[in-house]
């Protein structure tokens, strides 16, 4: 028999990581209801035709489809033998796939919005917090099976979202202690950058090729733009863009020399300086204008964003941007929107490395008593109840085992502190205490104990 192994680019969690991750997850919900957004689930699969063609064609092929199931019926033999060729051919076929695990969370939002929008309250502010899956290639940092934490608004066009939404950001990192730079652009700067080129129509090829800059470099997406049909004197152009550098108010300015004129140019303009003059200032935090972010998902209408980690080698924690008409995919027309998403599997990975988490998360149970007898253990698991009666986490060791091998285990569950009733404390309604932490020890009223570990 084989040794047990898991799909690749999945993950277990230990007691130790998942407490860690959860740091991280109730974080983030605590900032999301604060700024008045309400939770949200949708199902791990979708109907395939609700996902496809909604990411672009890079984001297509990474969708996980899911077999239909009875195709062991022998009536279906013939049909399933052809629809097989057609899926190695790289095409769908409603003979063995319907069905798919969900890509991201926003899509199925917006099909969740167009289902039930006639009895949501307007503007719909909602977060989500669940896994999605992708078939990448895994690496550091890039997982098949990973969280995402989504806050979007539907419903308003109101560019106090964006703001809104920027600042979730910001107090999210800041309350993590993780020093970021949030980057926006728009993607109307983009069609105006495609605008300067020859026209609009481009500005799909144009934004595949620089979504890839950081990963291939200018030369590479230089090639790639050409083999999408552009020429030199517009390539040129788009290396000029590329190259736009120094501070918000330069890299403005250089942009406005370069596509001011254009109309969809001077309003994504005017966003971002909106955004960068009523951000408020946070320690940890700059937000910065990078006109070479491109996200490269085809819905995005306006402001973009995407938060880099400060100090580690990492991709994007973070991203997000405005849609004006993602539910008219749904046939549901002028409901707009703007969202953002957290990479939390990205940002558990850069805390380690940083080790930046809290020394406080690492155990869920506060004290531990130690096993002396059975009739000492049976007043201690009474004097335990009353502890978790009111809040604090315990346990009892199940054996009456040497102290040594009591005290490793509390110090390998990082347990705070241990109490010990033995023979002497029974009668006389007493018992230790020790701080595994600081390594002091009294010994103290049993009544005295409700209110000592508090």
């Amino acid at each position: 028999m084989s040794k047990p192994s898991l799909p690749q680019g999945t993950r277990d969690f230990s007691a130790a990581v998942v407490h860690k991750r959860n740091y991280i997850l109730q974080t983030i919900q605590k900032v999301f209801e604060l700024y008045g957004f309400q939770p949200l689930e949708t199902p791990a699969m979708e109907n395939l035709e609700t996902l496809m063609g909604k990411y672009g064609e890079e984001g297509d092929k990474l969708i996980f489809k899911i077999l239909n199931n009875g195709l062991d019926n022998p009536a279906k033999q013939d049909a399933t033998t052809a629809a097989f060729d057609k899926v190695l051919a790289g095409k769908s076929s409603k003979d063995i796939t319907e069905r798919a695990l969900r890509y991201d969370l926003t899509i199925p939002f917006a099909r969740y919005v167009a289902m039930n929008h006639a009895q949501l309250t307007m503007p719909f502010k909602r977060y989500q917090m669940q896994p999605v899956w992708r078939a990448d290639r895994p690496q550091k940092g890039r997982y098949r099976e990973f969280y995402q934490c989504d806050a979007d608004v539907v419903g308003s066009s109101s560019l106090l979202n964006e703001l809104e939404l920027t600042h979730i950001y910001a107090s999210v990192f800041e309350k993590l202690k993780l020093p970021v730079e949030i980057r926006i652009n728009s993607r109307k700067i983009l069609v105006a950058l495609a605008t300067v080129c020859g026209g609009a129509d481009k500005m799909i090829d144009i934004t595949v090729a620089i979504d890839k800059l950081d990963k291939i470099g200018i030369e590479k997406v230089k090639e790639e733009l050409s083999g999408r049909g552009l020429n030199v004197v517009q390539i040129a152009t788009i290396e000029k863009y590329l190259q736009i550098s120094g501070s918000n108010a330069e890299k403005i300015n250089q942009l406005t020399a370069l596509i001011g004129e254009v109309p969809e140019g001077v309003d994504g303009l005017q966003e971002i300086n909106t955004l960068l003059e009523h951000f408020t200032a946070f320690p940890n935090v700059n937000l910065v204008a990078d006109f070479t972010l491109a996200r490269g998902l085809n819905y995005y209408t306006g402001i973009i964003f995407e938060v880099k980690a400060l100090g580690v080698s990492m991709g994007s924690i973070g991203g997000g941007g405005r849609y004006n008409d993602l539910t008219g995919l749904f046939g549901v027309k002028d409901i707009p929107g703007v969202g953002i998403s957290f990479g939390v599997d990205r940002i558990y990975d850069v805390l380690e490395e940083l080790n930046a988490f809290p020394e406080t998360i690492q155990s869920s149970t506060k004290v531990l008593f130690f096993n002396t007898g059975a009739t000492e253990s049976a007043s201690a698991f009474l004097l335990l109840q009353e502890l978790r009666n009111r809040g604090i986490a315990a346990e009892i060791f199940h054996e009456n085992l040497k102290f040594d091998k009591q005290f490793k285990y509390a110090e390998k569950k990082n347990i705070g502190y241990v109490v010990i009733i033995g023979e002497n404390e029974l009668a006389a309604g007493t018992c230790v205490v020790k701080n595994l932490t600081t390594g002091t020890q009294e010994t103290i009223s049993r009544e005295a104990l409700l209110t000592y570990l508090f």
